[in-house]
């Protein structure tokens, strides 16, 4: 005989995992996308990463780090093909929560990155040089999506690090 709970536990699972396995669910909470956000790059997965962002997002971050994106480019593909270079410029790229806060719709983030420099990364060809850089991050989170980002980046630190 199947157990129902099994069976309804497997159904919700298969609505909130991604191709590669990666959770990604629906009406998730601030908490929930931070963690998401990091596991989605962990595992280098960039359709899950993208699916964490609503498509009317907005990104408050220009700067080096996060610059505004091209005409004709949303700011959440800007985003997305930002940290896609990242995943080709560092393919073995780790990124870890260092601190979180949360509230009902607002989570605040250290985001702790490492891997090794393999390919281009910010116009910089590969080194081959270990990485070790962080990034605060505040995402505004509606309809369990990210729908607002601000956050500063240590492209410095980064840029130290591959010309050092």
């Amino acid at each position: 005989m199947t157990d129902r709970r099994l069976v309804l536990t497997l159904i919700g699972a298969s609505a909130v995992v991604g191709v590669t396995g990666v959770a990604v669910a629906s009406a998730a909470s601030p908490r929930d996308l931070a963690d998401q956000f990091a596991a989605t790059l962990n595992a280098h997965d960039i359709d899950s990463f993208a699916a964490l962002f609503a498509e009317d997002y907005v990104n408050h971050q220009n700067s080096a780090a996060a610059p505004p994106p091209a005409a004709g480019v949303t700011p959440k593909q800007g985003s997305v093909a930002f940290f896609a270079a990242r995943l080709k410029g560092i393919p073995d790229l780790k990124v870890a929560i260092e601190v979180l806060v949360a509230t009902e719709d607002h989570v605040a983030a250290s985001f702790v990155y490492s891997g090794t420099h393999k390919g281009a990364l910010f116009a910089v060809p590969a080194t081959g040089k270990s990485l070790h850089f962080t990034s605060c991050d505040i995402f505004r989170v509606a309809g369990g999506k990210i729908v607002e980002h601000w956050g500063m980046g240590d492209i410095a630190g980064v840029l130290a690090q591959i010309k050092g």
